[in-house]
């Protein structure tokens, strides 16, 4: 897990995403033009939530969210998503 210092605002998550699939279960090596945006990556940083509405993931869950959910970003040459809990689908473990 990565140590960054960004502190996400209110109901918003930082997530790390998974490393894309680079073959397929037959086998077959995927070129990089084929490759999906994985779906799925671990909590990094995470807001206070909202008055209202506290966040129930936490730093360290391993998290399914839709395929288009938030926002890129680049930290120190890293890519990392940001975008609110209500993006995240699904805990995992």
């Amino acid at each position: 897990m990565a140590n960054i210092n960004i502190k996400p605002l209110a109901d918003r998550v930082l997530v790390e995403p998974a490393a894309a699939e680079e073959k397929t279960s037959g086998g077959i090596i995927i070129p990089d033009t084929a490759k999906e945006k994985p779906q799925r990556g671990t909590i990094v940083a995470v807001g206070t939530g909202t008055k209202d509405a506290p966040l129930t993931v936490k730093t360290g869950n391993i998290v399914l969210y839709g395929k288009y959910a938030g926002t890129e970003i680049t930290v120190d040459g890293k890519d990392y998503l940001i975008m609110r809990e209500s993006d995240v689908y699904a805990v995992i473990g």
